[in-house]
């Protein structure tokens, strides 16, 4: 067989936007990170009708260039949520507004192979937004987020994920030391909501992109 790594992820990628589309999730394919910008912003967002955006903490998000390219776009209310420039108070209020705007865009810690989404919040807003609230949201997915189950989705987050975010962002938590959850008590603790999504409701308003490259964390 030729191109055997390619084959096995083509099987892969199928099978879970099966797994996905029989949860009730709209699933589009992409080959990588361009692709996948060109399908929310050719696709998604003309499709959706939506007239505010607003997004949540995503590395895939911030490495496809979806955020400046929607600061772009004429005519679309944007609510930026990582603005730099002003207060806390400030992004926390961004925060709250972004819970309800039309489209709301970001990814997803893992997705076991039945097609459940399993995420990890510090603040809650993400997983917030992914369950309540916008009125479409879109989950960027790269397939280094692919587990067998909910067991090992939390694993996944718990002993890679959280520490590798912790240490990104520069937390005062122990995993920044050890690179393992220690369930701890620190202030600075990120592992606070989650959020297992078994099926969007209603039907669609919940859109995966499948990226068939390793993205994110």
């Amino acid at each position: 067989m030729e191109k055997p790594i390619e084959n096995y992820w083509q099987i892969r990628l199928r099978n879970l936007k099966e797994a996905l589309e029989e949860n009730n999730f709209q699933v589009f394919m992409a080959q990588d990170l361009g692709e996948a910008r060109k399908i929310v912003l050719d696709e998604i967002l003309p499709q959706s009708g939506a007239k505010s955006v607003s997004w949540g903490g995503s590395m895939t998000l911030v490495s496809s260039g979806l955020i400046e390219a929607v600061k772009a776009k004429p005519g679309l209310e944007v609510i930026d949520t990582f603005d730099k420039t002003i207060s806390r108070e400030e992004v926390m209020e961004r925060r709250r507004q972004s819970l309800l705007v039309d489209l709301f865009i970001t990814g997803t810690n893992a997705v076991t192979e039945t097609g459940k989404l399993v995420n990890l919040d510090m603040i809650g807003n993400r997983v917030g937004a992914i369950t309540f609230g916008p009125r479409n949201v879109v989950i960027l997915l790269g397939r280094n987020k692919i587990v067998p189950d909910l067991e090992d989705a939390m694993l996944r987050i718990k002993d890679y994920v959280a520490p590798t975010n912790a240490m990104r962002l520069e937390m005062k938590t122990p995993c920044v030391k050890t690179s393992y959850c220690e369930e701890c008590k620190s202030p600075e603790r990120i592992c606070n909501s989650w959020a297992i999504t078994e099926k969007s409701f209603p039907k669609g308003r919940i859109k995966v992109v499948l990226i068939n490259e390793n993205v994110g964390i």
